[in-house]
């Protein structure tokens, strides 16, 4: 058996900010600290950073005053912004990602100028909840075909539309194009909003899934991206399961498979990744392979305080 690695993979620089947040923070003002949500969707960094003292809470009500808080890197609504400064907390830290903050400046410019907004994404996902809630009114969110033609706004000629920046450029392509015909001369944020990282390990799992029997998606099923990156390898025609780590993997889905691919999500960190590698060494593995590809090199700052 051989084991290929996609590239890129694993960690996005968004992710790597809003993890570096929460554990200088940690560092700098101590234990415990709360993060409203998941800080990013990874069952595996959730619970390391539990380890180090950070506490996850869904509502800021449940944080005692003189708390750190910090804010989850999927962005939160202008409700819950309101609410945190209101309170008397010690330090609010924002963990969202730059690319997410853009995608809510948008919204609210597109706001401002008097437009009906239009958000492409799952209903319930914490990013998108929080770009809908950066303004109070006159905001939709669609997420098929059905849900554009249902779409009922005040003026047609005056609607734009952003989409979750974890879904897939195909995935996206027919609601899109609903949208354009239904209000022609709809306005959308240029360049596309779906993030880097997202078109990179899309690309990078195409490839992949050129090579190999099998893919192995390191991720947690709560992880839009990593989902995204197991559908795009079955419609590549390549088998593909998502493991949150190697203990998730059942054996026989390997069984006369000559060539293994690995990826992993935007939020799974890579020694999840060399887990699995171990695993398939101590099972046949022969060789291991990093494909070519174009490896990250975007960083965000640190906020100020950290």
């Amino acid at each position: 058996m051989k084991v290929y690695l996609a590239q890129p993979r694993g960690f996005c620089a968004g992710v790597n900010r809003a993890i570096a947040i929460v554990e200088r923070a940690l560092q700098k003002y101590g234990a415990p600290l709360y993060v409203r949500h998941e800080i990013v969707h990874n069952k595996t960094v959730v619970n390391e950073l539990k380890a180090k003292g950070a506490i996850f809470v869904e509502d800021l009500t449940e944080v005692p005053d003189d708390a750190t808080v910090i804010l989850s890197a999927h962005g939160v609504s202008q409700s819950v912004k309101d609410y945190a400064a209101k309170r008397q907390f010690r330090m609010i830290f924002d963990a969202a990602c730059p690319l997410v903050m853009k995608v809510h400046r948008e919204v609210i410019k597109m706001h401002q100028d008097g437009l009906t907004v239009i958000v492409v994404g799952h209903k319930g996902h914490a990013e998108v909840d929080g770009t809908v809630g950066q303004v109070p009114d006159n905001i939709y969110r669609v997420y098929s075909d059905e849900e554009v033609e249902a779409l009922d706004v005040p003026d047609v000629t005056k609607v734009g539309y952003v989409t979750q920046t974890t879904l897939s450029v195909d995935e996206t392509q027919s609601i899109i194009a609903k949208l354009k015909a239904k209000f022609p001369g709809i306005r959308s944020l240029s360049p596309a909003d779906i993030c880097y990282a997202t078109q990179s390990r899309q690309q990078a799992v195409k490839q992949l899934a050129k090579h190999v029997d099998r893919v192995l998606v390191v991720g947690s099923v709560t992880s839009s991206n990593s989902k995204r990156l197991r559908d795009i390898a079955q419609q590549e025609g390549v088998t593909a399961y998502l493991i949150d780590n190697a203990e998730e993997i059942d054996l026989p889905w390997l069984e006369g498979c000559e060539r293994v691919g690995i990826t992993a999500g935007a939020s799974a960190p890579e020694h999840l990744v060399q887990g699995v590698i171990e695993l398939l060494k101590a099972h046949g593995a022969e060789s291991v392979e990093t494909l070519e590809g174009v490896p990250d090199r975007i960083s965000f700052p640190l906020p100020a305080g950290l």
